[in-house]
């Protein structure tokens, strides 16, 4: 192999690799997950466009620094794989001046980011949800409080205006009676209505999304390679994307507070909505995380990931999702899309607002990272 194709699969090494150190897969920790793949992505990026003035080599070992030394200050406790990797990386890039300079140039763009985002707001615990109860409004389990209530108050990874919503539907009006009929029939452990293939769909998207996204683009592009900058930027794109519309979503979840369907469900009595009616013992399939409905964090993940691929490779895209030991295919992006928003209505954990507005806050941020991101 030539030295130059050993420097570009060095830079394969790094960008196809999943992201180490993410907190383990759950509810809570896939929430915080696309902050710290954005921050590494962007000091990616970075490297990569400065390296690349310097030649492919240099290229190469900026955008392995860049990587290792942002996920090394995050996540301290992967050290000796994130320094494994990165001397296997390194090994593939030819020693001189051009790794010389990549190394330099690589540390300088992880030290770039890591500064901007002291103080940003994360890890707050001086954040509580405190809504008090009322008919429509999220509250925790006893004894319990909103999980990562400070996300939403995280300062963007990219600075563009966040998407205005028109909020929920109030819980009095004939729009909000219909999406409630919708979950209740469909989204329960004892549901009749819903099919065999709508349950699998449900249970197939419960695992970590962002997780499941990232692995599958990784295994797409591995044999579709685009070359070093278009797959930074694409990186750099997709999870910026996701993660400001992660902080935006958080903090609707936070001021709006909109209830679950398995509290609107017990609580029906309360609702002054003449077409609701409590349903005892009513259990959703899938268990629900202790944030609010509106808007969705799975939207927040599907959809900025699906804009962005879409906008670079293409609605038909074939991708093959793995999760849970399981594998479902996609032909296009937009099927993938239609699939994961009515798995979180048939797993019982949203109503179809949520959802929809959570998609169009998605890809209306996609497209406002595009347009600044180069």
């Amino acid at each position: 192999m030539s030295s130059r194709r050993r420097a570009v699969a060095a830079a394969a090494s790094v960008l196809l690799t999943p992201l180490l150190g993410v907190p383990p897969a759950g509810p809570a920790s896939s929430a915080q997950a696309p902050l710290y793949l954005a921050f590494t992505s962007l000091a990616v990026h970075d490297a990569a466009l400065e390296g690349q003035r310097h030649g492919t080599h240099a290229a190469a070992a900026a955008v392995a620094v860049a990587a290792h030394d942002v996920l090394s200050e995050y996540f301290p406790g992967a050290a000796t794989r994130l320094d494994a990797d990165l001397a296997a990386s390194l090994a593939m890039v030819p020693d001189g001046k051009k790794q010389d300079a990549g190394v330099v140039i690589g540390a300088a763009a992880a030290d770039s980011m890591i500064a901007s985002r002291v103080g940003d707001g994360r890890d707050d615990a001086s954040v509580a949800y405190n809504k008090a109860p009322a008919p429509g409004i999220w509250q925790p389990a006893p004894g319990g409080s909103m999980a990562l209530a400070w996300l939403g108050f995280v300062d963007p990874v990219v600075d563009v205006p966040p998407v205005a919503l028109d909020g929920p539907d109030p819980i009095t009006s004939a729009a909000y009676a219909a999406e409630y009929d919708e979950v209740l029939r469909l989204g329960s452990t004892a549901s009749t209505e819903r099919t065999a293939r709508q349950t699998a769909v449900a249970q197939f998207f419960a695992p970590n999304a962002v997780v499941t996204y990232r692995d599958v683009l990784c295994r797409y592009l591995d044999g579709r390679p685009l070359g070093l900058l278009p797959t930074t930027r694409l990186f750099a794109r997709i999870n910026a994307a996701v993660a400001n519309s992660f902080i935006q979503t958080w903090r609707l979840k936070y001021d709006v507070g909109y209830w679950r369907p398995f509290q609107a469900i017990a609580g029906a009595a309360t609702d002054g909505n003449a077409a609701t009616s409590p349903q005892e013992n009513w259990v959703p399939l899938v268990a629900n995380p202790a944030y609010s409905d509106y808007t969705s964090g799975h939207a927040a993940a599907t959809s900025p990931f699906a804009a962005v691929v879409r906008q670079t490779l293409g609605d038909d895209t074939p991708l093959v999702l793995r999760a849970g030991g399981l594998e479902r295919s996609y032909s296009t992006l937009s099927a993938l899309e239609r699939d994961a928003l009515r798995s979180r209505i048939w797993g019982g954990l949203h109503f179809r607002d949520a959802m929809h507005d959570g998609y169009y806050l998605g890809h209306a941020t996609a497209r406002r990272v595009i347009r600044v991101l180069h």
